[in-house]
């Protein structure tokens, strides 16, 4: 089962609902993913079991990014060792910066995206105009409620400029965030369907013009640090009235000096969790 965010068949307004794979069960009275996630994980639970309004088939909805009201995705980073590796490697003048955080106590974890700037499934990334090297980062993101829990997972791309970053560790926000930056979907798995998230396999496929130029894959077992303590850092001093979405870092990260081109489709999936499909574009303008 999983929560989707759509557009109703019915009304064209956003909805919120369970899918079991074959129907879409509308949820009476909630029209937010962020008013879902204000409840406790337990009453989530009781509410998606109880789901009773209005039905579609699976397949003659449209999804919409999990992402709605005032929740905010995040993200970690230097979470794996492939990770440290690259960023040690494209980075000019800061290369110890990266070797330090990986072993340090806290993690590095950074702002990545306002809700309505999150693309869904089927949408549009961007690389920067202003970058030469740019790439996807496919991982495994953890929905959690207002109270911090775990209530779900979801699929992320992070997307990201090598180029950027790699001048100087400071221009982080520049190479993270910007309108394009940022997909997340297709839906949510809830945290009581997924036994073991640390075994879940991570698959990255970029097709350029119907051929593959890139493909890669990795399991979460790899992940050198653990799912709750990375949210417990998230909420030490901050508040997430609707949750927030905090994307966990990536182990699949293209040699240099790959770059992601326009009209390349990204397709990330993670095993348990679902396939997140992306066409890229080259700059702000193609954005919209």
């Amino acid at each position: 089962m999983h929560i989707v965010r759509f557009v109703s068949p019915l009304t064209s307004a956003d909805a919120v609902g369970v899918d079991d794979g074959d129907q879409v069960t509308q949820l009476d009275g909630v029209t937010t993913v962020g008013e879902l996630l204000r409840l406790p994980v337990a009453e989530l639970r009781e509410r998606c079991a109880a789901a009773a309004g209005p039905r579609h088939p699976s397949a003659s909805v449209r999804r919409l990014a999990p992402v709605d009201g005032l929740m905010e995705v995040w993200a970690a980073g230097v979470t794996y060792r492939r990770s440290r590796e690259a960023r040690v490697s494209e980075s000019e003048r800061a290369a110890d910066v990266y070797e330090l955080v990986y072993d340090a106590e806290r993690p590095e974890l950074f702002f990545k995206s306002v809700a309505w700037k999150v693309s869904g499934d089927g949408g549009r990334i961007a690389v920067r105009a202003d970058s030469e090297i740019d790439v996807p980062e496919p991982e495994l993101g953890l929905v959690l409620n207002s109270a911090g829990e775990i209530a779900g997972y979801t699929v992320v791309d992070d997307v990201s400029s090598r180029t950027i970053e790699g001048v100087n560790p400071l221009y982080l926000p520049q190479a993270k965030i910007y309108l394009g930056a940022c997909a997340v979907g297709p839906a949510i798995r809830p945290v009581w369907e997924v036994a073991d998230p640390y075994a879940l396999d991570i698959t990255l496929t970029i097709a350029r013009a119907g051929e593959t130029v890139w493909d890669g894959k990795a399991s979460t077992s790899e992940l050198h640090r653990r799912l709750g303590d990375l949210a417990g850092y998230l909420f030490r001093a901050d508040a997430f009235p609707d949750g927030a979405v905090l994307s966990t870092g990536t182990s699949l990260v293209p040699d240099l000096p790959f770059t992601l081109r326009d009209g390349d489709t990204v397709t990330i999936g993670i095993a348990e969790i679902g396939t997140l499909t992306s066409t890229v574009v080259h700059g702000l303008a193609a954005m919209g």
